[in-house]
């Protein structure tokens, strides 16, 4: 009989998805983390686990039919294991899944052995949607940053991949109008494709946004130095211009 917490598996899902596992013995809890993890462009749940033994079996079998999941939302505080525990067991089966620790304990030695496991990011309880999308946001730059370096990387590519994760609130430096959100989708097709030059217009009809809005994301990304701009030639009227994602040190 299937496990009705056991999600669509990330096989599934569409490639470029970020799959994550929701660990949280709260069923509802567990529910509501599902749902804002489907809310985010580019991620998708792909199955909840009530304990941290649940979780270690759904990492495992995960891994060996091939469908390894991206990111664990690991709650510290499970019936069976503590959190830590739990991110001490993953690196122990060999597993390199990223963790986002997610509790309401604030004591700072928790903390710091959070850390120590390979917990690369922290969300204490209550938050809000914008504070869960955010760190989200952040993994996805990330993890796009990361890949954008090849087999071999260097000191700075390192610290721009690191700094995502170390940004406070993603969208406080940004215009009004934009949203962190559709600002790392942006960022990472750019990313994905960094020999291709885009249009605005052209971004805009593969991503289902307009113009106008892909051009200001587009702007907002070359004032920051993330992407490259030149007239594109041979075109007639006003002059139009293409986006390229920047090279990386």
């Amino acid at each position: 009989m299937t496990d009705p917490r056991v999600l669509p598996p990330a096989s599934a899902a569409k490639h470029e998805n970020i799959v994550v596992l929701v660990v949280d013995d709260e069923p509802e809890t567990a529910a509501s983390h599902a749902k804002y993890v489907n809310r985010v462009p580019g991620f998708t749940t792909g199955a909840i686990a009530a304990n941290g033994q649940e979780a270690l079996s759904l990492l495992s079998r995960a891994r060996n039919t091939g469908t390894p999941f991206d990111l664990v939302l690991l709650d510290m505080t499970l019936p069976d294991l503590h959190g830590i525990d739990v991110a001490k067991r993953i690196r122990g089966l060999g597993l390199t899944t990223d963790i986002i620790a997610i509790t309401a304990v604030r004591d700072l030695a928790v903390v710091r052995s959070a850390v120590a496991t390979g917990i690369t990011q922290y969300l204490i309880k209550p938050f809000t949607f914008a504070a869960f999308s955010e760190k989200l946001e952040n993994h996805r730059q990330f993890i796009a940053t990361m890949r954008s370096t090849g087999p071999d990387t260097s000191q700075a590519a390192l610290d721009t991949a690191f700094s995502a994760l170390r940004s406070s609130t993603a969208s406080a430096s940004l215009p009004k109008g934009l949203i962190p959100e559709t600002l790392a989708q942006i960022t990472e097709h750019l990313a994905s494709q960094p020999e291709r030059c885009l249009s605005a217009t052209e971004l805009g009809e593969e991503l289902g946004i307009s113009r106008v809005t892909a051009r200001r994301y587009l702007e907002h990304l070359f004032e920051s130095k993330a992407v490259l701009k030149q007239p594109r030639h041979g075109t007639r009227g006003r002059p139009e211009y293409e986006y390229q994602a920047a090279p990386r040190s």
